[in-house]
């Protein structure tokens, strides 16, 4: 018997190598950024359970880490660590460490949360927003989730240093080791707050119409850009996020993502990573016009996801509507995700349950595949 393995599993197109902002990947499998709640403690350090979890994913074309917050007042959700201070810097340096010795690539995600937090999170301040209507959202602290308040309007002067701490944040990530870095400007956060008209009530500079609230996004890529020599981040955008009533996919929003990301072909943007539409059920085929909506609007190189599995994975980087696919509920419970994939074998299921609840168990704990399989 024949123990020849079967050349149609790796010629996969999700197996193919490319160059992705001026990163050599290996593969298209990219680890898409999951929030694991796992830096326990004041400060926001990552620790080296954190190097555990990363370096057990390193076969990745590409890591992009869980959302990390740019400053103390970017804080609304429980134990997500920081890359604001000097022991942030060197807690990712371990991980970054232990990523590249295993062959991996791996980039940043930087978050703020703005009127999405909650006092909790602010010793007991109000969280900022583009202005003061409350988001209806809900944050999750340290008593559990909360519902959100009202916020107070950023001035020009907050939003002047927020962008400030982006270009911090993107240098001291560099200073960590990290081969580049993603802008977080999905779901219900800051810069989505910015571009919804819902939430967005100013009249300055950085509202008022379309064009003014983009602005705040393309001075972040901007200033984040400037630590790599304007060699360009990425944008993780999600034109298709819906929650509460504030953040719709009705046609007015999708044509107001149609002219962003047009123009974020303009900037120093490395790649877009876009969400696409939720599946109707799981196990259906994600909406591949919606990828494709938003693929003749930027040159360079686009990363899809939700919902897909390695079929439908193949089959978007195939058609050519993308250029890789990232994964996240797959890859928490599948660490070796690209050598299932490259030899067919079934996917694990993650447990739910430890998602956010700190320490090993549902974090650095699943197996990888075994021989004979199962």
């Amino acid at each position: 018997m024949s123990t020849t393995p079967k050349t149609t599993t790796l010629r996969q197109p999700l197996l193919r190598g490319i160059d992705l902002a001026g990163l050599t990947l290996p593969n298209r499998v990219v680890m898409a950024p999951t929030t694991r709640a796992r830096a326990a403690g004041p400060d926001l350090v990552p620790t080296e359970m954190h190097a555990v979890y990363y370096g057990q994913r390193a076969s990745a074309g590409l890591i992009v880490t869980e959302g990390v917050w740019i400053s103390e007042q970017a804080v609304g959700f429980t134990n997500v660590p920081g890359i604001y201070s000097p022991e942030q810097v060197v807690g990712w340096r371990r991980v970054t460490e232990v990523v590249h010795a295993l062959g991996g690539r791996i980039v940043l995600q930087l978050w703020h949360t703005g009127a999405a937090s909650h006092p909790d999170h602010l010793r007991g301040e109000p969280p900022v927003g583009p202005s003061a209507v409350n988001p209806h959202e809900m944050s999750f602290t340290p008593g559990g989730f909360k519902e959100t308040v009202t916020p107070r309007e950023m001035t020009v002067a907050e939003i002047e240093k927020t962008v400030e701490d982006y270009r911090v944040a993107s240098e001291n990530a560099r200073r960590a080791g990290f081969d580049g870095v993603e802008i977080h400007a999905i779901g219900s956060f800051l810069i989505p707050q910015f571009l919804s008209p819902r939430l967005n009530l100013r009249t300055d500079a950085y509202g008022g119409d379309a064009v003014r609230r983009r602005r705040l996004l393309l001075d972040i890529v901007a200033a984040a850009a400037a630590a790599w020599g304007g060699r360009g981040v990425g944008v993780r955008l999600s034109p298709y996020w819906t929650s509460g009533d504030a953040f719709t996919a009705d046609e007015a929003t999708l044509a107001h993502y149609d002219e962003l990301v047009s123009e974020l072909d303009d900037h120093p943007v490395a790649y877009v990573h876009l969400r696409g539409r939720d599946v109707a059920e799981p196990g259906a085929t994600p909406d591949f016009d919606c990828i494709a909506r938003y693929r003749q609007r930027f040159s360079g190189p686009l990363i899809a996801n939700n919902g897909f599995d390695r079929t439908s994975g193949n089959a978007v980087v195939e058609a050519g509507v993308a250029d890789a696919v990232s994964f996240a509920t797959h890859f928490i419970a599948n660490p070796d995700l690209v050598a299932r994939f490259a030899l067919d074998r079934q996917l694990a299921t993650g447990d739910q349950d430890t998602y956010y609840t700190g320490g090993a168990a549902g974090y650095v704990d699943y197996p990888v595949t075994e021989w004979p399989p199962s």
